[in-house]
């Protein structure tokens, strides 16, 4: 069953590129919109270079440093709201309201007192953060009250508790959160080199945008494409090594 559905999405994106193909030759001009056999060995190319390299690890780091960040951030504020009932009464109204505000309108305020990079890394830590919060407190507000009830008859005070109670609980959520950010988290370390020039694989997009080497231009951004899979299924892999005690990881992998 795995190889058939594996077979079904190599053959999707054996067609969808063929279908780019005839549609580009057909109706583009190659200066505008370039043929997938001139970008794939142009992406071949950008392989072999260095600076491809240290693009990818620049943008890598900023994703990185801002995932930590939230993750961090996320659980602690998390467990520590969901945790106190008065607490969590107080801040939701506040949260729901600070939660769907884009991190990128921060961008003309943190320009004026931050360097470039940080202001990358502070978006995606930001974006990520909302995201790991939320999880966090679905997570707690799901726990097993008789469960708690049981430990604390057995007199597990309370950091024992939320390691041997709260955590397996909220464990499953977190991993759906680190599957969500790390897509996002790679997209606002470009959004940073496209829209402030920090260094990195949306600075080259843009440079090459700029300069008018369009096959070059979609050649990184197909390799970019390459990267945000990879990124992904890495993520997936880490979710179901995390959570394989976990019944729905148990039964992704028979399935």
């Amino acid at each position: 069953m795995s190889r058939y559905r594996h077979g079904l999405g190599l053959a999707g994106l054996l067609g969808a590129a063929v279908a780019y193909e005839l549609v580009v030759r057909a109706l583009f001009s190659p200066l505008h919109v370039p043929p997938l056999t001139a970008i794939a060995p142009e992406a071949v190319r950008l392989l072999g270079e260095a600076r491809f390299w240290t693009a990818t690890g620049r943008t890598l780091l900023a994703a990185v440093v801002g995932l930590a960040i939230a993750l961090a951030a996320g659980v602690v504020l998390g467990f520590a709201i969901g945790s106190v009932p008065g607490l969590l009464r107080v801040t939701s109204s506040t949260l729901d309201f600070l939660r769907p505000v884009p991190s990128i309108v921060l961008i003309p305020v943190l320009i004026l007192v931050l360097d470039v990079k940080e202001i990358t890394v502070l978006l995606v830590a930001v974006s990520c953060f909302w995201i790991v919060l939320f999880q966090v407190l679905y997570g707690v507000r799901e726990v097993d009250q008789v469960a708690v009830d049981t430990a604390r008859s057995f007199r597990l005070g309370r950091l024992a508790r939320i390691v041997h109670v709260t955590w397996p609980t909220v464990l499953p959520y977190l991993g759906t959160a680190l599957r969500l950010i790390v897509s996002v988290a790679l997209a606002l370390a470009l959004t940073g080199g496209l829209v402030m020039g920090t260094a990195g694989l949306g600075e080259m997009i843009w440079s090459s945008q700029e300069s008018g080497e369009v096959t070059g231009m979609y050649a990184l951004v197909l390799l970019t494409g390459g990267i945000g899979v990879a990124v992904d299924l890495l993520a997936r892999l880490a979710e179901r090594r995390l959570l394989h005690w976990h019944v729905a990881t148990r039964r992704e992998v028979a399935a």
